[in-house]
């Protein structure tokens, strides 16, 4: 897999995470530096840690699946940027504040907006693609943009963050069908 396939995946599977982290930039009283490396720290770990976790289960079954392994990497990736639509359109934005003092809260935070790096590892898991270097990169991107996401929350995070969740939908759903189109044409 191509490195910019695989930043445009860690750039998709970041938007959440990035939107909560302008959610929770908008609702602090004092933003302090330390709060948002917190907050990167924490969604970016888990944004790392969960696909090779998805890579590990799907090891077991892959050889089961090999016939049909592109459909079902295209149809998680589509159900998993379509539901990130559906949730940046139709969610209350209340369930996304945060206080980064919140130790139990950040790392329920990590895991909901993780829960689409695990079945990202799956797809790759299938798709035979070495897991580290993806998971690295995914875990980096997703610090980073959590990080200046505090900081965008607190100046002008009310104008963008459901386009950019909706943007990083989209994204996921291009990649899917850019497998799919790949392994169908040979």
């Amino acid at each position: 897999m191509d490195i910019f396939t695989i930043f445009f995946i860690a750039v998709g599977l970041a938007m959440d995470a990035f939107a909560v982290s302008i959610a929770g930039g908008l609702t602090m009283e004092r933003l302090r530096i330390r709060y948002a490396l917190r907050i990167a720290l924490f969604f970016g770990a888990f944004q790392a840690i969960m696909p090779i976790i998805g890579f590990m289960a799907g090891l077991t079954i892959r050889d089961y699946i090999m016939h049909v392994d592109h459909w079902i990497a295209f149809g998680l990736l589509a159900f998993i940027g379509s539901k990130m639509i559906y949730e940046s359109l139709f969610l209350n934005d209340n369930d996304k504040k945060m206080d980064p003092n919140d130790i139990f809260l950040l790392l329920v935070l990590s895991v909901a907006t993780s829960i689409d790096a695990l079945a990202v590892g799956l797809s790759l898991s299938l798709l035979k693609v070495d897991i580290l270097h993806p998971a690295f990169i995914i875990g980096i991107v997703t610090f980073i943009l959590s990080f200046l996401g505090v900081f965008i929350g607190r100046s002008v995070g009310h104008l963008f963050e459901k386009r950019i969740e909706v943007l990083g939908g989209l994204v996921l759903i291009g990649i899917g069908v850019k497998i799919l189109i790949e392994h169908l044409g040979g």
